[in-house]
């Protein structure tokens, strides 16, 4: 899949970002986090609230014992992890719950708990990649809000990712990696963040990273995906991007091989 060029129509209507995340994401760009007051915001929404409580609870966390409120999720967890299901939270909620988008969310919260977990375990900048991860197909939920009795049919007939790009680029003149770029622009995401959203099929594709700042998170999104799509493919996978981003092939395999250990783990478990 060669990068397409062409110009795409971006003239949808995107969701507003709830004020609860605006206010989450101007507590999280502070030097020094309040905790305290992460945990009240969360807290002080309900839907956010009971997002986190049901999610740290499960067995894909991995927590020994029950947790009881968000202030000892932010304790256990810490206050990433826990922004980042507030984030998808309000995500899902700003469009329509329906079944045909339920598989994207699914793996919106495994893939960014995974590039989130990567990043840190890499001591790379772990907010913006797991941010990444979960809005990295929200270009689908945006067509599917846009015109539900075309895209319903369309994202059930694609046989993967690349098919359905060219199905939308015909239908609307852009693809779903394009518009969910530029819904995460519009919610305030980092740069880097964007641009993964951005490529990240074309990186899946070709191996190939985008002339972008920070590269290392497209590398994570790639990751990624192919610890849930092909396992057996990810040394291979991390030896050809790692040069591309300047990381160091032995350093990123040794966290990424830890890091899949444990997901796979509390995997099992679920």
């Amino acid at each position: 899949m060669t990068q397409d060029t062409r110009p795409v129509n971006l003239d949808f209507d995107l969701p507003a970002q709830p004020q609860s995340l605006v206010k989450l994401a101007a507590l999280l760009r502070e030097d020094d986090i309040n905790l305290n007051a992460v945990s009240a915001l969360i807290e002080a929404d309900m839907s956010f609230a009971a997002a986190v409580m049901k999610a740290v609870n499960s067995p894909l966390y991995g927590l020994k014992g029950r947790v009881q409120s968000v202030q000892q999720a932010v304790t256990y967890l810490g206050v990433r992890e826990i922004s980042a299901i507030a984030y998808e939270t309000g995500l899902q909620a700003a469009f329509p719950q329906v079944p045909q988008l339920l598989a994207v969310w699914q793996r919106a919260s495994i893939r960014g708990l995974l590039m989130g977990r990567l990043a840190q375990a890499l001591s790379m900048e772990a907010w913006s990649a797991h941010t990444a991860g979960l809005f990295e197909e929200c270009g689908k939920a945006v067509l599917y809000r846009h015109a539900p009795e075309i895209y319903a049919p369309m994202l059930a007939a694609a046989r993967d990712d690349i098919h359905l790009v060219e199905l939308e680029r015909t239908a609307f003149g852009c693809g779903h990696d394009d518009v969910g770029a530029n819904l995460c622009e519009a919610w305030g995401l980092t740069p880097a963040a964007v641009a993964s959203v951005r490529h990240h099929i074309n990186i899946h594709t070709t191996m190939r990273l985008p002339r972008v700042s920070h590269r290392y998170i497209c590398v994570l999104s790639a990751l990624a995906h192919t610890i849930v799509n092909d396992p057996a493919q990810l040394d291979d996978v991390a030896m050809k991007l790692a040069p591309q981003a300047m990381l160091d092939q032995t350093s990123l395999l040794r966290g990424l091989h830890r890091v899949k250990d444990k997901i796979d783990e509390a995997l099992a478990n679920a």
